[in-house]
């Protein structure tokens, strides 16, 4: 797998898998670029070029202590953008992840991308402000901090479950899959895993949505927990004329894996679109 290296020299880690037009995924928090396993492996076969990697502080990546805010994480994206002279892309972003589409394409534009799409996004404002009033109080990001300074491990062993919705109708995943994502997000650096709740839970990305002006896939569900609908996926595809909002009834905020079959299907029509 290709190294690429930052503006700042960080090492980021990047799978390159397949041939045909490059789909580019980008991941949550505070995973890696194996939490796209479903999605990769069936865009792939499905004639794409698939290309994922680890964010800065997270999985195979270097670990900086700094560099962890939208702007540089999305000058990282377009240092994998460059470094494989991929053009005519799809770029996607979950959770986490869509802050660096949005914020990508309000600094670097669309001229190499010919579509984007938001899964399970945080984009566009994340925060309860009074001019946001949906958003997620900011005492939930503090309290997200605490748990990750004292007991990193267990904090992640208590949000997982959340994450895919186990215990509602619509989600659910195995033990194994449990295990899985809290083995990938004890590769993090702790401090990327701190700094990155500020960068998601405090930055407001609703100016950058006034720059898409490629054709943008919205997909959430409406038993998110963990990034609410109405201020992110609702919000997002109100403020992005060229916007296709798919809601998933009860799909809670994993839906990369809970509803993986659905999801694939959709990207990859929206591919083809």
């Amino acid at each position: 797998m290709p190294i690429v290296q930052t503006a700042d020299r960080t090492e980021l880690y990047v799978k390159d898998w397949g041939d045909g037009r490059p789909v580019i995924l980008v991941h949550g928090w505070p995973l890696n670029a194996d939490s796209w396993e479903h999605q990769a492996l069936a865009l792939t076969d499905a004639g794409y070029r698939v290309v994922s990697y680890d964010r800065r502080g997270f999985g195979r990546s270097g670990q900086p202590f700094s560099g962890y805010d939208y702007n540089c994480m999305a000058d990282d994206t377009a240092s994998v953008i460059d470094a494989l002279d991929l053009r005519d892309a799809t770029l996607v972003g979950f959770s986490m992840g869509g802050g660096e589409v949005a914020r990508y394409i309000s600094r670097h534009g669309t001229s190499k991308l010919r579509q984007a799409a938001l899964i399970s996004s945080i984009a566009p404002y994340m925060k309860k402000t009074d001019d946001n009033p949906d958003g997620v109080d900011a005492e939930v990001f503090s309290q997200m901090q605490e748990g990750v300074r004292k007991d990193r491990a267990a904090f992640m062993e208590d949000f997982f479950p959340n994450f895919y919705g186990n215990g509602t109708q619509a989600g659910g995943v195995s033990d194994s899959v449990l295990h899985w994502t809290w083995t990938m997000a004890m590769m993090a650096s702790p401090r990327a895993t701190l700094a990155c709740i500020d960068a998601f839970g405090h930055t407001d990305l609703r100016q950058d949505m006034a720059a898409f002006d490629i054709p943008t896939l919205v997909v959430h569900g409406t038993g998110d927990e963990i990034v609410p609908i109405a201020p992110s996926g609702r919000a997002a595809a109100a403020a992005i004329p060229s916007a296709t909002l798919k809601e998933y009834e009860g799909a809670p905020h994993g839906l990369t894996a809970t509803h993986a079959e659905r999801l694939n299907k959709d990207l990859i029509d929206f591919l083809k679109g």
